[in-house]
């Protein structure tokens, strides 16, 4: 009954962890260099893909996401590693910055439940997807960016651009409790 995060390098992966045990969320932080069957071995009920500096950082992550059928959280990197999986198109943003933006939330059934219409996020913007792959859905987007947020429209795969491990994400907590309670409800099925 664990939630398996894989760290991608990136400054922020400690503090996903440690978000999740302030919430009581039983996890692993884990690298990304290990091999599918390790992964395995920990039978998760979810992955959450850390961010990290560049998607040629991103050791095994990308063959995780193909491999596994547990709901997926990718965060910034860990989204942008979701869309090049599926065929979608990440680029080097236009804006480049790290701030806190507001998000426009459209679609609030099960990531974004109880958050309401629009979000205060810490984001960081060097890297972005440009085009979701075909079984996408936009979640959210920002006057910065236009994928913000997405879902694959069969699996409980979403990816945010966002940090909501930091304190300038003020409501980041809802989103891992979010996902928590859709890991639960997948293995309860």
């Amino acid at each position: 009954m664990t939630i398996v995060v894989i760290n991608n390098k990136g400054q922020y992966n400690h503090r996903i962890g440690r978000s999740l045990q302030y919430l009581n969320i039983p996890h692993e932080l884990v690298s990304n260099d290990l091999s599918i069957e390790e992964i395995e071995a920990k039978n998760p009920i979810g992955l959450i893909l850390g961010g990290g500096p560049s998607i040629e950082g991103a050791g095994n992550s990308e063959e995780y996401i193909k491999h596994f059928d547990v709901p997926i959280l990718g965060i910034c990197l860990g989204h942008q590693l979701i869309a090049k999986a599926y065929g979608g198109e990440v680029t080097t943003s236009d804006t480049e910055s790290y701030a806190q933006v507001k998000i426009n939330i459209t679609n609030d059934k099960s990531l974004f439940e109880g958050l309401g219409s629009q979000m205060d996020v810490w984001s960081s913007h060097k890297d972005e997807v440009k085009t979701i792959p075909e079984d996408f859905e936009i979640l959210a987007s920002s006057n910065l960016c236009d994928v913000e947020s997405f879902k694959h429209k069969d699996k409980e795969v979403y990816g945010i651009q966002f940090h909501p491990e930091v304190h300038h994400t003020p409501k980041g907590s809802i989103i891992f409790e979010n996902f928590y309670k859709i890991c639960q409800r997948c293995n309860d099925d």
